[in-house]
């Protein structure tokens, strides 16, 4: 089992955005990471891209079953089904990261408090400050 932390950041919201992505091993070793600017976009638009590039990443290099940790409580109920999507614009982003995840043999979606994602947010911050 890997772990895959994510996490989308928005300066101002909608405002310049990017995304951190922190997959490590059962050891919580770092294996792969990813620090990306997204441009102008909102919050939740962020965070969905975090989980859909790290998906995406996570799948290139082999990794099967995936723990997906994000602090976004709203990205992982809504992928859960707890909470309906009501933004047209973040629909697309919600199917294509369930096609994503349902790639793997087996995976789980779980919602940390910030303090335990704390690599993705500074992978995110990274990119906003470049």
């Amino acid at each position: 089992m890997s772990f895959m932390y994510v996490d989308g950041a928005s300066r101002g919201n909608p405002g310049q955005a990017a995304i951190g992505v922190s997959i490590c091993d059962r050891d919580q070793k770092e294996l792969y990471n990813l620090s990306q600017a997204i441009g102008i976009q909102t919050n939740n638009v962020a965070e969905y891209q975090a989980l859909i590039q790290g998906c995406k990443l996570a799948l290139s290099k082999g990794v099967m079953n995936l723990s997906v940790r994000s602090d976004s409580q709203l990205l992982v109920r809504q992928i859960a089904g707890q909470y309906r999507v009501k933004q047209p614009h973040l629909k697309p982003l919600v199917q294509e990261a369930k096609e994503l995840l349902a790639k793997f043999a087996s995976y789980e979606l779980v919602h940390v408090p910030r303090e335990e994602n704390k690599r993705a947010d500074a992978l995110a911050n990274l990119a906003l400050d470049q």
